[in-house]
């Protein structure tokens, strides 16, 4: 259910997990490596995870390695799909804002004569 899944999903260290399985899987070493985390707390978060269905295990030799399953993951996109139009006006009116060259040099501008400029301290 997408509510699990959220729930699972307010951590952000699970988050990253999601985020390192998307590149390849890995095994729970490397994985505690690049959260920088402990091997045990990077296997509390696997479990609740794998309890969630969002990461299998699949044992390779002497390792674990752990695979994105993305699966869950549709069962939000489709809860959030209504929503989308909410955001999307507004992703449209930043691209149109910023094609008319409303930034230059790092800078954004709100259309007033020396607004959105480097501060030169001259008033």
């Amino acid at each position: 259910m997408a509510t699990e899944v959220f729930a699972v999903l307010a951590e952000p260290a699970r988050r990253r997990v999601l985020d390192l399985l998307l590149e390849a899987p890995r095994p729970v070493a490397e994985l505690a490596g690049a959260l920088g985390l402990s091997q045990p707390g990077t296997s509390k978060h696997l479990r609740v995870l794998r309890e969630a269905g969002l990461v299998r295990v699949r044992p390779e030799g002497q390792q674990r390695f752990y695979e994105l399953r993305a699966d869950p993951l549709t069962e939000v996109d489709t809860w959030l799909r209504p929503y989308r139009k909410f955001w999307a006006g507004r992703l449209d009116a930043l691209e149109r804002y910023l094609d008319e060259g409303h930034v230059s040099e790092g800078h954004v501008s709100d259309g007033r004569p020396g607004a959105g400029g480097p501060d030169t301290g001259e008033d």
